[in-house]
């Protein structure tokens, strides 16, 4: 839904750029989706073969998302997300996964893409008791996204603030920061914020980062380990605070990939 409550407008295709590979389009490639192009599957190929270890990276960043939600979910008792920059549909959505869990939990999606609008309509599923929505916005208007999203959420209330992968397309780290806080200042006590950025400890990936950022694409930075846990300065993290997002709580039943992927993550609560 657009900010007013309406259901999206349609977007024409045309004005999906399908020149340059978009972000958005190659996570969801390395994910397994289909919604990407093939100038997008060649830019992750090439990302993939001079950094091979991407793809565990995409994966880990979406496995930690989950255990996040239901994390804020199970132990917080967070009925509410608000979920900017939620990249193309893929497996475990927020709602889907939040909804498992309680089935009256609320979702408001936000981007600014419009390949992601034109799938918008794939968001909006909900159990009967619960609601999604889906707003047009761009995080560097924060003020306007917490405006939209009281027309769905109960701002009165705890809300799960779900910023994944999206904080590395800020310019500078200090904007980044500013925008955390922008975000976080009207929110409601006990809610909390869950937080998965790319990392600059390996060289190679670095290197592959910088490749990818010169082929005309929107850039992408990678953070330091500190720059990352200055996203929560103010907050309360929870255990174990700001790691690799493997190591974030991982699920014993679930198969154990690499430990130290290029992502690291944290959730905090907000006093």
């Amino acid at each position: 839904m657009t900010d007013d409550g309406s259901t999206p407008r349609p977007v024409p295709v045309s004005k999906i750029d399908t020149s340059v590979p978009h972000s958005a389009r190659i996570w969801n490639y390395w994910l397994g989706g289909s919604d990407n192009y093939e100038v997008d599957r060649i830019a992750g190929d090439q990302y993939r073969e001079a950094f091979p270890g991407i793809v565990d990276i995409a994966r880990g960043s979406r496995q930690f998302l989950v255990r996040s939600i239901r994390y804020m979910v199970r132990d917080a008792e967070v009925a509410q997300f608000l979920d900017i920059g939620t990249g193309l549909p893929t497996v475990d959505n927020t709602h889907q996964v939040a909804q498992r869990v309680n089935p009256e939990a609320r979702i408001a999606y936000v981007d600014n893409d419009p390949l992601i609008l034109m799938h918008a309509n794939a968001l909006l599923t909900s159990t009967p008791e619960g609601h999604t929505a889906y707003l047009e916005a761009d995080l560097h208007d924060p003020e306007r996204i917490v405006e939209a999203a009281a027309a769905h959420l109960d701002l009165g209330q705890p809300v799960g603030l779900i910023l994944s992968g999206i904080l590395g397309h800020v310019a500078t780290h200090e904007e980044a920061c500013a925008l955390v806080r922008r975000l976080t200042a009207p929110l409601a006590p006990g809610s909390h914020v869950s937080i998965n950025e790319g990392t600059d400890t390996d060289p190679t990936y670095c290197s592959a980062q910088a490749e990818y950022n010169a082929s005309g694409a929107v850039p992408y930075r990678l953070r330091t380990m500190d720059e990352i846990r200055a996203y929560f300065d103010g907050l309360e993290l929870a255990e174990p605070g700001v790691v690799p997002v493997p190591r974030w709580r991982p699920d014993p039943a679930a198969g154990q990939g690499p430990q130290d992927v290029g992502q690291a993550g944290g959730v905090a609560r907000k006093p």
